[in-house]
């Protein structure tokens, strides 16, 4: 026992974090890691060859208008200018381009980031251009204001995602609950007083076309799911489509939008509905969180809906967790391993319980198909743990015997 005890530190030292930080990033869809990856590339590569000529790739109005440097629009987006700045905006964009992407699969993602992107553009030039050329106070720095990063794109996201998620309040980092609808806002200002260098401008046209988006202002921009699927099917693409991450848009509202206040026997265009004005009488819209199947058609993805009664099963990390402890405490002194009663497996799923039966039946556990050797379960043996323990950690964890001693070191724990 004391030669186990010893040994554990190590195991988990060297075996834990490496193993949950690959969970944590198998964990991030497609499209969401991939722009992390290539945001922190880009930083990186600068970073090595000493580039910080920003001024070049940069989101700067008087170049795009005088020169129609329309390319700085996604330039700007992907560009960082500190390594504190690159990993705050990724830090971000995990949370919310991994539930959005969920919703909406990651093509139908990557259109809504383009065109985020290119309407934060707009009213940024426009904004800038009225307050250079107003006949009351001209002002021409907006106009050689120079930004960059994601965080514009950011802001849009967060009025999208608080809107779908039919909260009435949210915390501002933990200090103090504010309106839904005044949630962006408040970071607005907050950013602007703690941070030096910020671009109030770029992320208040990130809140103006999350706003326009949600009223579905887009409506008429944004193409119907057979336009996805069509990409989705491409020779192109099927490499990328294969791969576990990748969340495929599949059926939904064939208005191919996610709209926040809706008329499903409407068929034209935010900008021509008829309840425009009822939808501008508020500043954030009030969704209900409804308990009908609606939600799934209103937000294709294959992941979960926001609000929706629908799709309750929990992920599959979630899912295998629940499993791994009920199997654990299937096999304490009280409830021997070999007796498989219906109040045992009840309470999971139809899939979950053949799971349960097979480790609680057989000599040599199996989990979807993985045979758990002797030689891994006399090495964890070896190590203090209990056998009857180690055979169950062992099928929960499909055989990996770095994941079954995290899993045996947080039971005993």
């Amino acid at each position: 026992m004391r030669r186990a005890r010893n040994m554990r530190p190590n195991i988990v030292s060297e075996a834990g974090l490496p193993t949950r930080m690959n969970q944590w990033w198998e964990s991030i869809p497609f499209l969401t890691s991939a722009v992390v990856v290539v945001c922190g590339v880009i930083y990186l590569v600068c970073l090595l060859v000493g580039y910080d000529s920003f001024a070049e790739v940069c989101f700067l109005p008087s170049a795009v208008v005088s020169r129609f440097q329309v390319y700085r629009i996604y330039t700007s987006i992907i560009f960082h200018g500190s390594l504190l700045h690159v990993l705050f905006n990724m830090m971000a964009l995990v949370p919310l381009g991994s539930e959005l992407e969920r919703i909406m699969g990651s093509v139908r993602l990557l259109y809504v980031i383009i065109l985020l992107a290119t309407s934060n553009a707009i009213f940024h030039v426009l904004i800038a251009l009225v307050v250079a050329h107003n006949p009351v106070l001209t002002y021409d720095y907006l106009m050689n204001e120079c930004a960059i990063g994601f965080s514009g794109v950011l802001f849009s996201m967060i009025v999208i995602e608080t809107s779908l998620s039919g909260v009435q309040s949210r915390s501002v980092f933990g200090l103090f609950n504010v309106p839904a609808k005044w949630y962006a806002f408040f970071l607005l200002v907050v950013f602007q007083l703690l941070m030096q260098n910020v671009s109030l401008l770029g992320h208040l046209c990130g809140i103006l076309s999350g706003f326009a988006y949600t009223y579905g202002l887009f409506n008429f921009l944004i193409p119907g799911t057979t336009f996805y699927s069509s990409i989705e099917s491409s020779s192109w693409l099927s490499t990328c489509v294969r791969r576990p991450k990748f969340i495929v848009c599949t059926g939904g509202n064939p208005s191919g939008y996610i709209p926040t206040h809706t008329n499903q026997n409407s068929t034209s265009g935010g900008l021509l509905s008829g309840n425009i004005w009822r939808n501008l009488s508020s500043l954030m819209p009030q969704r209900e969180v409804s308990t009908q199947s609606t939600e799934d058609s209103r937000f294709p993805g294959r992941g979960r809906t926001l609000g929706s009664s629908q799709d309750q099963a929990p992920s599959h990390l979630h899912s295998d967790s629940n499993l791994q402890e009920r199997l654990l405490e299937d096999s304490s002194p009280n409830n021997p391993l070999v007796s498989s009663t219906p109040s045992n497996t009840h309470q999971l799923p139809e899939g979950r319980r053949s799971a349960v039966n097979v480790a609680t039946t057989t000599a040599v556990p199996q989990h979807q198909g993985a045979v758990v050797s002797e030689e891994g379960i006399k090495k964890l043996v070896s190590m203090g743990f209990d056998r009857t323990q180690v055979e169950v950690a062992l099928a929960a964890a499909d055989g990996n015997i770095n994941v079954a001693v995290e899993i045996l070191m947080s039971q005993q724990s």
